[in-house]
Order: structure tokens, then sequence, then C-alpha cells
């Protein structure tokens, strides 16, 4: 398989040095991709990344991750408006740790084969080289003219950011140069890949190799992800969506994918997957017949979902979300964690009643009208019961007296009242 054949009819190539694609073809090589440890999950912007990574495993060479943990000290100017804040080692350490599982989903790090993928971190390089090392190793061979060149030094210098650029931020093209000479140097490593926003930060990497050790480096980038209506990717209201469960559950994860447009989900499968092109042009043309099934939406929110977390949780996502838009039956809902149930349930009206007070078991009818005032009157409530018209955590509520005990409470904590299709109300014991 040809590496740059793949990324490209994926859309995934940005620029690309010449005569990459050249040695690729005439020896198994070595890249990295960096990434920034500031969090102890990645989300899914860093997804376009590592899955470059994956399917340069797959095409035979060696991926490499590098965990920014003293770049991460310092902070990339690249695509920013604001300095950012600075972590400690021990927070360094425990990002990488973590980030390292997750990746561990993408890419083989455990098995004999030559093109294993490792995983690096600059900071234990970094460490213990003094600032006069670093300015006789490093400094001398890059102009201050080289450096003020590039795009990422220019918005920051030119007005785009309220606080200029810090000199911190300007040495860090030089880092992530250095890093690039260090694992050239000591890893044979030949490639470096990263978003387009990386280009200049890459390429003094190759200019510092060849004007050190007079070696040829060479550079790949993707595209920045975006969505068709110019919105920024990844990014909801309530922030990013992230790889590790604590953050974003399952079921908000597989929401995420499901619910993109007709055109990001054409987009989005290429990238974000590992399907072949002669099964995604298939899913396409299927998808053009009959958009409104979202064929290429539930393809892509099942891949990607069993890639992230598992199968076991793409099943419960898919059967959540019959919770709310199918048929699904009251045994499908007591299995829910609350965590699941409280994201299906985002946004629907919430009732708060006292725990204590349902020990002694209430009437449905006082229960819904007085203490969790679902229904206006007791009235309405009746004739809606007689009508087959609400259901008590999705079963059918037969009698309108009928009594309420803590017993009923699903996860020990809620009552779910549906009246007629769509409307739901949670009612919470506490």
């Amino acid at each position: 398989m040809n590496f740059v054949e793949e990324l490209t009819w994926r859309g995934m190539v940005h620029t690309m040095m010449p005569g990459t694609e050249e040695i690729l073809s005439k020896e198994q090589v070595t890249a990295y991709v960096g990434i920034d440890p500031t969090a102890d999950s990645l989300h899914i912007g860093h997804l376009c990344g590592i899955m470059m990574l994956r399917h340069f495993q797959r095409c035979g060479h060696k991926p490499m991750a590098l965990i920014g943990g003293a770049t991460g000290m310092i902070g990339d100017p690249s695509g920013k408006s604001a300095e950012r804040n600075l972590l400690d080692e021990a927070t360094l350490r425990h990002n990488q740790e973590c980030i390292k599982n997750q990746l561990a989903k993408f890419l083989d790090f455990e098995s004999d084969i030559p093109n294993k993928a490792e995983l690096v971190n600059n900071y234990d390089w970094m460490k213990d080289f003094t600032f006069l090392d670093f300015a006789r190793e490093v400094g001398k061979h890059i102009t201050v003219n080289y450096m003020m060149a590039k795009d990422s030094v220019q918005k920051r210098l030119n007005g785009e950011a309220r606080d200029g650029l810090s000199f911190t931020e300007f040495t860090y093209q030089l880092l992530q140069g250095y890093d690039f000479l260090h694992l050239y140097e000591t890893k044979g490593c030949k490639l470096q890949m990263g978003g387009s926003d990386q280009w200049g930060n890459i390429t003094t990497g190759t200019e510092l190799i060849r004007r050190t050790v007079g070696g040829e480096a060479f550079a790949l980038t993707c595209p920045l992800i975006t969505k068709a209506d110019g919105g920024k990717f990844g990014k909801t209201e309530s922030g990013n969506i992230w790889l590790d469960p604590k953050y974003t559950s399952p079921y908000k994860f597989y929401q995420f994918w499901l619910n993109v447009s007709d055109e990001d989900a054409a987009k989005y499968i290429k990238i974000f997957t590992s399907i072949g092109k002669e099964e995604i042009d298939a899913l396409v043309e299927e998808h053009s017949q009959a958009p409104h099934l979202r064929i290429l939406q539930k393809r892509l929110a099942k891949e990607v979902t069993i890639m992230v977390h598992s199968e076991e949780d793409y099943n419960a996502a898919v059967e959540a979300s019959g919770i709310l838009f199918g048929n699904s039956t009251s045994d499908a809902l007591k299995k829910l964690d609350e965590d699941t149930l409280l994201a299906v349930f985002e946004g629907v009206p919430q009732f708060e009643i006292s725990r204590e007070f349902l020990s002694q078991g209430v009437k449905a009818v006082d229960l819904f009208v007085d203490n969790a005032p679902i229904f206006a009157s007791k009235g309405e409530m009746r004739k809606l019961v007689q009508g087959g018209g609400i259901s008590l955590n999705k079963e059918k509520l037969t009698a309108f007296d009928k009594e309420v005990t803590a017993a009923d409470l699903l996860d020990n904590k809620f009552l779910l009242v549906q009246k007629g299709k769509k409307n739901y109300y949670l009612v919470i014991a506490k």
C-alpha cells in the first residue's frame, strides 16, 4: 500500500516536501507526529494526526508519537492567539501515560514487528540541555530572519494577538526543530507529519538537520479539519469531544458523529476510519440514493466509536439512542448508567423530589401533579392515562392512582415520565 496515495484519496495531504514520496517508496521510514500533553486525554482534534500514524504503520513504516513534555511547558504560537498555561513535570508525566494508553488503540506498540510504534517525550532530552548548549548547538544555525518569516510568528506580530509574542514562544520553532534533529540522529527519523499550521515549525527542523549534519529530512502536513458550515470541527457548546469517557461519554461521542452533516460525513469517513476506497465509494453512492437513512453517519459513528471505545460501548450507545428516538423497552432503559441516562435526556424538563417521600409510596397522580408538576391537573393526567398516553420508565401507566415507590427508581435515582410520543420528563430523587 502506497502511503501518499492512501492519504491523498482520503483528503489528508495539504503540503508535502519534494522527495517525500520517493523515499517512502525506497525504504522503511520512521516518522513522528508531535502531541501536546496539556490534558490527560486526547480529543478528536488530535485524530487526524493519529490516523496519519495509523495509516503509516499499515503501509509498513514505523510511526512515532512524540509527547511534547518540554515544549508543552512553553506553548506553541501556531494558530494560537494567546500564550498557554505552563505545566509542572508531575502533571506532564501523568498526561503522557494517559495519552499512551489511548494511542495504543490506534497503533501497535507491543508486537515484535520491525515497524512497531514508539512513544518518546522531548522532556527526556531537553531537561538537561543548558541554555548555553542550546544557544551554541542550535541557535547559531538558524537566523532570526529565517524565524521571523514564519507565518505563525508573523500572525502574532502583526496585531492579530493583543499580547504579541513572548521570547519563550518565539524559540518554540527552534525547540521543535531540535526534536527533529535529535530523532534524526538517534532514531533515524526522516519524516515529520502534522497539521498544516505546523508546516513552519516542521521545515525549521528539516533546515536544522541540513545545516548541522548535512542530512536530508522531509515534511508532510494534513489540512486543518473544518465543518462544511465553516464552524470549528470537534467543538460543541459544552466544549471539546474527548476520547476519555470520563470527559465525553461513549453515548455523546457516538451522537457527535451521528449528527454531522451529509457533506461532512462523506469527508470524515475517509479521514477518521480505515475503511477502503471501494467500500467508501459504495457507501457514498448508497447514501445519495436515500439520504434520510443517514447511512454514512451511522457507519462513521460505528467505526469511530468502536475504534476509540469498544464494540460494547457502541452497542450501548445505539441502544441508548433508541430509548429517546425509537420503541425501546423498560429493560433497555434499566441498563443505562447514570451518566448515559443524563446524556440521553439532556435538556428535558427535570423535577426534584425527596427520596424519603417516595419510600412511603405515593399515588402517581399526586406525585406528578402536586410534587413534580408534569401535569397541570389531576383531570388532565387521568384523561391521558385512560387514553394510553402516559408511560413511566417506558411502561404504559394503566392506573392514574398507581402507587409509586423507591423501588421504581432507575439507578436508584430517576423516574422517567413520557407524555405522548416525544415529551419526556425526568424526576430526580435526592
